[in-house]
């Protein structure tokens, strides 16, 4: 079973947590681990834009000339793709982009991502994480002292608007809780840094 060590929000080392096997020391698997990330984003297109075809452009309703006798070449409408203020051809149109990905390989892709931010020391537990203002300056000072004043993920074991809002200002710094932490959101961060209640909050949700 990994072990980190657990910090307070000055940096100071306070105890050590034994981290569980099965969500923070499995086997990363890269190919389950691409699917979900993939899905992830597809599923942020909203898949809503659109071009006008040449049934649906204004105008062009005469024939621009007659078929024989002009030099031109025929043409039926002056909405066709080859004209200006024509249709377009083959054009996008509003779809969905939306990938349903399997429970299990769901599941197999978060214990991958949670346990490379620990194989990779990029995991920091804090015992707790809290302040009683907005204030962005103690999020600021936290990070520093826990050297993760760059890309950060600060996951929390519930919704705490005055965390949320202090780290809102904060360039690269992301704030999420534990029912809403994402694949992508963990591998994109430099540094995952974790709340010991969210930590023990994960575990409990996973257990066998």
């Amino acid at each position: 079973m990994p072990n980190v060590k657990v910090f307070d929000m000055t940096g100071k080392e306070v105890g050590q947590l034994t981290l569980s096997d099965r969500v923070f020391g499995a086997t990363v698997n890269e190919a389950v681990l691409h699917t979900v990330v993939r899905a992830y984003l597809l599923n942020q297109r909203q898949g809503t834009q659109s071009t006008l075809t040449r049934t649906e452009v204004s105008g062009g309703g005469k024939k621009p000339w007659k078929q024989k006798g002009t030099g031109h070449a025929r043409q039926g409408s002056t909405r066709a793709p080859q004209w200006t203020h024509g249709g377009v051809a083959l054009g996008p149109k509003p779809r969905s982009y939306r990938v349903s990905v399997n429970k299990k390989v769901r599941q197999n892709a978060l214990f991958s991502a949670l346990s490379s931010k620990v194989q990779e020391n990029q995991l920091i537990v804090v015992d707790s994480i809290k302040t009683e203002q907005y204030k962005t300056k103690a999020m600021v000072a936290m990070l520093e002292a826990l050297g993760s004043a760059k890309k950060a993920l600060i996951v929390l074991p519930a919704v705490d608007s005055y965390v949320i809002k202090s780290c809102d200002n904060i360039p690269g710094v992301k704030t999420t809780v534990t029912c809403s932490l994402n694949v992508y959101d963990i591998l994109n961060a430099g540094t995952l840094i974790m709340a010991r209640e969210a930590v023990e909050k994960i575990e409990e949700v996973y257990q066998q």
